[in-house]
Formats: C-alpha cells, sequence, structure tokens
C-alpha cells in the first residue's frame, strides 16, 4: 500500500466531511490511499448519522460561532473544539482490508496507537463494554471495545468510526488532546451529565504529558500515518478541491441532511 498524507489542515466541519467523501471517490477510481490531519476551523459539533437534531443547544451554538454538521458515520454527538480535538481520516480501498470490522479496526487504528505510545501515552482498545453515561454523546457512550481507545487509566481518549462504499473504507477519528467537559457539554442541549461526571469518563493528552504542544502532537500523528500508509506529504488536486465545494453545497450545509438526515447525494 502507498498513498499520501495531507499535513493537518483548518477546514469548515461541512469541508473536513466533504474531503472524506472526496478521497473515497479517488480511491475507487484508482486514486491514492489517503491519510490526514484536520483542525476544525471554527469549532463544530457533528451528529452521528443517527443522532437527533434537537440534541444540539442551536442558540448556544450560533452565539458561540460553533458550526454544525452531520457526519455519514455512526455513533454519538462530538464537539470538535479548535484547539483541543485533533481529528483524522484514513481511507483506504476496500478489498485491502478485512471485512470483519473489528479486524479491520484492528488494523487502521494502528498509527493512532503507535503515535501515542511514541508521545510517552499509553493507550489500547477498551477492555470491555461499559454502560452508556448519555446516549446522545459520542464520548459518553459506553466503551466499545471494537473501536474506542482509552488512556491507561481507563478513561476514554479517542473517539472512532467507519463507513464504507462499494470500493473504499472512511474512519475518521477524534482525539482528546485536553479534555474539557464544560467546553464538551454546553453546545448539547439539557444534558444531564455535570463536568465532573464528564472529566471521569475522558481523559486526554495533556492529563499524561502536560508540557506536549499540539503541534507536536499533531507531527507525531502525521509521522506514525505516512509510515503506516507507506505515503508521501501530498496535497488535493484541483478537481478534489471543486468536488468537495460542490459536496459542501449539496449535502453537507444542507439543512435536509444536517437536521432530518435527508441525503441529497
Amino acid at each position: 500500500m502507498s498513498g499520501r498524507v495531507i499535513t493537518e489542515q483548518e477546514l469548515r466541519g461541512s469541508e473536513a466531511m466533504a474531503f472524506d467523501r472526496v478521497a473515497a471517490e479517488s480511491v475507487a477510481s484508482g486514486g491514492p490511499t489517503t491519510v490526514r490531519l484536520y483542525r476544525w476551523a471554527p469549532s463544530c459539533v457533528t451528529l452521528g448519522y443517527r443522532t437527533d437534531a434537537s440534541t444540539v443547544d442551536w442558540e448556544y451554538c450560533a452565539s458561540n460561532n460553533i458550526e454544525v454538521t452531520r457526519r455519514p458515520s455512526g455513533g454519538g454527538a462530538i464537539y470538535h473544539d479548535n484547539f483541543a480535538d485533533v481529528s483524522y481520516s484514513i481511507i483506504v480501498p476496500a478489498d485491502q482490508f478485512p471485512s470483519d470490522v473489528s479486524e479491520c479496526y484492528q488494523q487502521l487504528l494502528q498509527p493512532i496507537i503507535t503515535a501515542f505510545d511514541t508521545a510517552g501515552v499509553n493507550i489500547d482498545f477498551a477492555g470491555e463494554s461499559t454502560d452508556d453515561l448519555w446516549q446522545p454523546l459520542c464520548y459518553l457512550l459506553g466503551l466499545d471495545p471494537v473501536h474506542d481507545l482509552v488512556g491507561s487509566d481507563g478513561r476514554k481518549i479517542a473517539g472512532n468510526a467507519q463507513y464504507r462504499t462499494k470500493d473504499a473504507i472512511i474512519q475518521h477519528g477524534s482525539l482528546s488532546f485536553v479534555a474539557d467537559g464544560e467546553c464538551h457539554l454546553n453546545p448539547f442541549s439539557d444534558s444531564p451529565v455535570s463536568t465532573d461526571q464528564f472529566d471521569t469518563h475522558v481523559c486526554g493528552v495533556r492529563d499524561f504529558i502536560p508540557d506536549m504542544s499540539r503541534s507536536q502532537f499533531v507531527t507525531l500523528l502525521e509521522d506514525a500515518l505516512a509510515e503506516w500508509a507507506n505515503a508521501t506529504v501530498g496535497e488535493w488536486t484541483r478537481s478534489e478541491c471543486d468536488r468537495m465545494r460542490a459536496v459542501v453545497d449539496d449535502k453537507y450545509n444542507s439543512d435536509a441532511w444536517i437536521c432530518n438526515r435527508n441525503d441529497p447525494l
């Protein structure tokens, strides 16, 4: 396997989701495997495919310049802070990886685990399933040993999700650099969870290495993803950027998709 690594970009939420689709279309047409990092600008809430839009505190998000979009993948809603969240995507040919979802996660999360190891943070797959703390939010769902990564203290440090097309696997994940319960809970309506409860369930890189900078951590992730994918630094083509903008307009900025899950594509 060989491909391209696209180093961390600042993207609107709609653009981040649209680029996943574009990369999958490129893979399907014989283009490269893509591994990439992205930063949400401005901060953004992503709803999982089945998350009810009423979970969002729309007034709070509007007044605090927090965008909202919907992922095509499952799981709960996530608040992606511009600083505290580090997000990645891996887009690979489907015929090169196991059809078994658990085995596929094991393979695709190896570079993420390697990057944390290099940072000196001991993480692993959750050892056993646990009960939900609050079902609408990804980080407060019960731990799932198939795709949840936890720190050495057993708290969740990364949530991951996959979806597939006929020819491609798209895996994206949210990694906690800083776990801030108040910031994470505020964009959502009627949360029954306190910030103290959030903090007992979720951890971040800074909990283990307080002096590590965000840019240092991002570089470790980029290097691990590039080595795993045998990838060189690349960029989006002009046609991919044009296609991304079309997907944003048609889907990821559409109220029909965000609020009602009506997929225009």
